[in-house]
């Protein structure tokens, strides 16, 4: 079946046009309930700071309370948070509603299962086949009922901080922490604060609007000059939700996922804790490959999407993987990306080598890479595009077994990805360039059509 709704990470769009209205919003709640817990349970659900989280908390607690399942509001919280969250109070599925990385006019809904996994394409696709049906009412005996559980957020606090090594704390690190104005605002800082850092933090001032707005994990550039301008140890940025990390050394010099995942890995071999492969995607670095090469750490990429990375780390039996984006999975401690465990598993890793970021990012070397966002009306494999394989043949020729390139669709925006990877960033960004005013042909041609 072909999923209509559901994308890389749930549903999601702008606010106010299908499927992100109240309305659609009621009906998917009442379908996920209806599969997920069809004879009444307890659904947790969290949300960012966007102004829209309101409207659509009110009606995805209104489609399960009618459907019979018990809702308990946990409030702005980090998807993770929910994660985690959802196992802690005993929950049979939990929702999140949140665009993640994108604008504040963006918003979005997804949903773990009990044990803090994001769902399954097959419960994704059961619960898009009753979409179509009204929103189920239960008679009055059988409805459920809503409370604030907010308080509660102090569990996750606990449970970030426990996945330091035991007795380690943060004492005589100056951080700089940049939540994105999004839904690690309270949490975040006070796990450093509780763990003895001297914590500076930024983005931590929501208003509903500024949510990812010039801060956090895709506009690091604020975080780059409050680290130097304080003269940090290193600075943490998140996105909105909370599951994508980067991170800035005292040179105020970004330290992406792929350069993380190369400090982790080098980590878990030194100490015994790494299993398996160590899992990227398409998107990769190349200089990643070669790292963990010279470290004899296998090395295996999926299509871009956190839930096809989890995918190959189980079927190989793996324990850390993620994107360059940041979006990192480190298995030993949770289910689903963590920023913030993941910034405190570097961080312990600085405390027991006594290295600097700088100089544990060192050992990988980044190969220039190009990427343009190529809006379009409608999503469509561009690769496939007889004129456009045309010229992305001709790029590879010229970049003759040194360099990559990458085509695909966004699984969250209408935008084509097109990635070129090579030796020289000049020549990279022309080739990136050429192939992107491919697609924007190839893209206006399927529009006019």
């Amino acid at each position: 079946m072909s999923r209509r709704y559901f994308g890389t990470d749930g549903v999601r769009g702008r606010v106010g046009t299908q499927p992100m209205t109240a309305e659609f919003a009621l009906r998917l709640a009442g379908a996920a309930a209806r599969i997920l817990t069809p004879t009444g349970g307890k659904v947790l659900v969290g949300k960012d700071t966007r102004l829209s989280g309101y409207m659509f908390e009110s009606a995805i607690e209104a489609g399960f309370v009618a459907a019979g399942a018990d809702v308990l509001l946990m409030g702005p919280l980090p998807t993770p948070g929910i994660a985690y969250m959802v196992q802690r109070l005993g929950c049979d599925f939990g929702a999140v509603i949140s665009a993640s990385h994108n604008p504040y006019d963006d918003n979005g809904i997804k949903f773990f299962d009990r044990t803090g996994a994001k769902l399954a394409d097959e419960l994704e696709e059961r619960i898009e086949g009753l979409l179509d049906e009204p929103a189920p009412t239960r008679e009055s005996a059988a409805l459920g009922r809503a409370s604030r559980v907010d308080r509660e957020r102090v569990l996750y606090q606990q449970f970030c901080a426990a996945t330091l090594p035991a007795g380690m704390n943060l004492q005589g690190f100056k951080l700089v922490i940049d939540c994105a104005n999004g839904a690690a605002y309270k949490v975040a800082p006070r796990v450093l604060a509780d763990l003895a850092a001297d914590v500076v933090p930024i983005g931590c001032s929501p208003n509903g609007r500024n949510i990812n707005d010039g801060c956090g994990s895709t506009h690091p550039a604020l975080l780059q000059m409050t680290v130097a301008g304080v003269r940090a140890d290193a600075g943490i940025a998140l996105d909105g939700d909370g599951d994508r990390i980067v991170m800035v050394d005292h040179l105020g010099r970004v330290v992406d996922g792929d350069q993380l995942l190369y400090v982790l890995a080098r980590a878990g071999l030194a100490d015994g804790t790494l299993r398996g492969p160590v899992v990227g995607t398409v998107m990769s670095n190349f200089g990643l490959e070669l790292a963990l090469r010279e470290l004899g750490i296998p090395f295996l990429r999926a299509a871009v999407g956190d839930r096809y990375v989890l995918q190959l780390l189980r079927e190989h039996g793996g324990t850390l993987g993620g994107e360059s984006s940041g979006h990192l999975l480190c298995l030993g401690h949770t289910t689903t990306g963590d920023g913030l465990v993941v910034a405190l598993q570097v961080l312990a890793v600085m405390k027991q080598t006594g290295q600097s970021l700088a100089e544990l990012a060192a050992g990988m070397h980044r190969l220039p890479q190009h990427m343009i966002n190529v809006r379009v009306v409608r999503r469509f494999d561009a690769g496939a595009d007889p004129a456009v394989l045309d010229v992305v043949h001709g790029v590879e020729q010229a970049l003759a077994g040194r360099g990559r390139v990458v085509l695909r669709p966004s699984g969250t925006e209408p935008v084509i990805r097109v990635m070129v990877e090579g030796e020289d960033a000049g020549v990279v960004a022309r080739h990136a360039a050429t192939i992107a005013r491919a697609v924007e042909v190839a893209a206006a041609q399927r529009a006019a059509n």
